[in-house]
């Protein structure tokens, strides 16, 4: 069996920054554990496989892969597949038109919106699939004893360090300066004894700053095989879900550009917005753009 696949660069405007993700167009026929097994391969962050959809008003079926399990929801990889697809031009015989797409996957329907500069398509923007939900608090200790942080380095004036999920469960934790930012550094057996992957997707680190930036971040998710992710989608939608919920206005439209993988040689830009009515969050959203790297044929045995 031969596969096409298309590896595109998400959330960045040149090759070689932001993260880096594996398409597989058609993935007819391929079984769970055959798509495990290519996204390990690949070994990138995640590795999506697009389906026919099971309901005809729908684009695809998407499912991700990270090197060691299946995701319910990740960002990235929806704004990497709608930007292939896109530009394809069809999804399993069928033509893509206009500006949205719409994706099936375990945590629900993903609404895709495509961001076009002139006629070309350069991006997506996504809206997320559940609503913002606030779990368990974390304890400043095991934050710090699995990022190698000392605890006075985490910031706890907005919020205590919590689980925060729009698809996807990750730690959210504010960090007092951008110098604990970058010292930073997982610890796998930490995650594995406190954060397992039962129970977080990861952690995610942030502070906010000035400039051309309101916030930069870090994603550790050792225990899915990826010690730090270059953009995480669906950590920073949880995250401007989260910033709107504490915010004290009931009502109001957030928007924050987030910086990640800059420690890591691969930077990236987020576009993070949220909606809060009343006092809840209604809405939140993360998009940016995509640059393609390379195409490819799997040679499957």
């Amino acid at each position: 069996m031969q596969l096409k696949f298309f590896t595109v660069d998400v959330f960045t405007d040149r090759q070689f920054g932001g993260n880096p993700l594996a398409v597989f167009p058609d993935a007819k026929g391929l079984s769970a554990a055959q798509m495990q097994a290519i996204a390990a391969e690949f070994n990138l962050a995640e590795t999506t496989f697009v389906l026919p959809p099971q309901k005809p008003e729908h684009t695809a079926q998407v499912r991700i892969f990270t090197p060691r399990a299946e995701m319910p929801f990740a960002g990235h990889p929806n704004v990497g597949t709608a930007f292939v697809l896109a530009r394809l031009g069809e999804c399993h015989g069928r033509p893509i038109e206009g500006e949205t797409l719409v994706f099936e996957e375990i945590a629900g329907l993903v609404r895709m919106t495509l961001l076009k500069q002139a006629s070309a398509i350069v991006g997506a923007r996504l809206a997320a699939p559940q609503p913002l939900v606030i779990g368990d608090t974390v304890s400043c200790e095991i934050v710090a004893e699995a990022c190698a942080l000392a605890a006075g380095d985490i910031e706890t004036r907005h919020h205590q360090p919590c689980i925060a999920s729009c698809g996807a469960p990750l730690v959210m934790a504010e960090l007092k300066s951008r110098q604990a930012l970058a010292a930073a550094q997982p610890r796998a057996e930490a995650f594995a004894r406190h954060l397992p992957r039962d129970r977080v997707n990861g952690l995610h680190l942030y502070v906010h700053t000035g400039g051309g930036v309101d916030i930069q971040a870090r994603m550790f998710a050792p225990t899915h095989g990826i010690t730090e992710d270059p953009a995480t989608g669906a950590a920073n939608v949880a995250l401007i879900g989260l910033l709107a919920a504490l915010a004290p206005e009931p009502d109001l439209r957030l928007d924050k550009k987030i910086a990640q993988g800059v420690d890591m040689g691969r930077p990236s830009l987020l576009e993070a917005s949220a909606e809060k009515r009343q006092g809840k969050v209604t809405a939140t959203y993360i998009g940016g753009t995509c640059v393609a790297v390379m195409q490819g044929v799997l040679d499957l045995a």
